[in-house]
């Protein structure tokens, strides 16, 4: 069992956030951050037994900007 498991953030396109887990094939989305950290709980909750869940979700979050050379 993983001591903890990471997704990573980004802003959707059309609008809110998705997070996809590193390692393992889960993904989700949600309108905020609020909405966000919830779905990516009940994810988790979803694709572990309960006595391999990891303790801790990390959430990190990549921000992608543009600029002019």
């Amino acid at each position: 069992m993983d001591s903890e498991i990471i997704f990573s953030v980004e802003e959707a396109v059309e609008g809110g956030y998705t997070a996809r887990a590193l390692g393992h094939s889960i993904f989700t989305q949600a309108e905020t951050m609020e909405e966000l950290r919830e779905m990516v709980r009940d994810a988790v909750r979803c694709h572990f037994d309960e006595g391999g869940r990891p303790a801790v979700i990390r959430l990190h979050r990549v921000h992608n900007e543009m600029i002019p050379a």
